[in-house]
């Protein structure tokens, strides 16, 4: 899993046992409660999502992760961005020869009555937006394109 957060994007290979997940020295047990395990001692939380973001409250603070949902790089990697699956451009977030960091939203569409985010995968500057909202598109179609900064 990949998150921004305020210190930056983040991955996070969790490895799953049942209800809980275990990363490093940390497990997250789930279940009717979310119970945070660190040091040997559990702490319960409490997780929220709205939209991509999760709010989690543990220990007295509330931390907001962002899941990054890469689109797809072209075949030859030259920084286009093409669609996971066919489907229709819900917004379009950039526009030609704005700057751009890795993890920034891009475009906005739905497919599969879900909504994906495409987002740069590393920071440039948008050389083409090649569909509009409400843009039909087919799999694999090139939305836009970024050049190295």
């Amino acid at each position: 899993m990949e998150f921004k957060t305020s210190d930056g994007r983040k991955e996070i290979e969790a490895h799953r046992d049942g209800l809980t997940f275990i990363h490093g020295a940390t497990l997250v047990h789930m279940g009717n409660e979310i119970w945070l395990e660190m040091g040997g001692r559990k702490h319960k939380a409490t997780a929220a999502k709205v939209g991509d973001t999760w709010w989690v409250h543990v220990l007295g603070h509330t931390l907001q992760f962002e899941t990054i949902e890469a689109g797809a790089s072209g075949a030859d990697d030259d920084g286009g961005l093409t669609a996971p699956m066919p489907g229709k451009i819900l917004d379009v977030l950039v526009s030609v020869g704005q700057n751009v960091k890795a993890g920034d939203a891009l475009m906005v569409m739905e497919a599969m009555k879900m909504e994906h985010k495409i987002v740069a995968g590393h920071d440039g500057i948008v050389e083409a937006v090649n569909y509009n909202t409400g843009d039909q598109v087919i799999q694999g179609a090139e939305l836009l394109s970024i050049s190295d900064s």
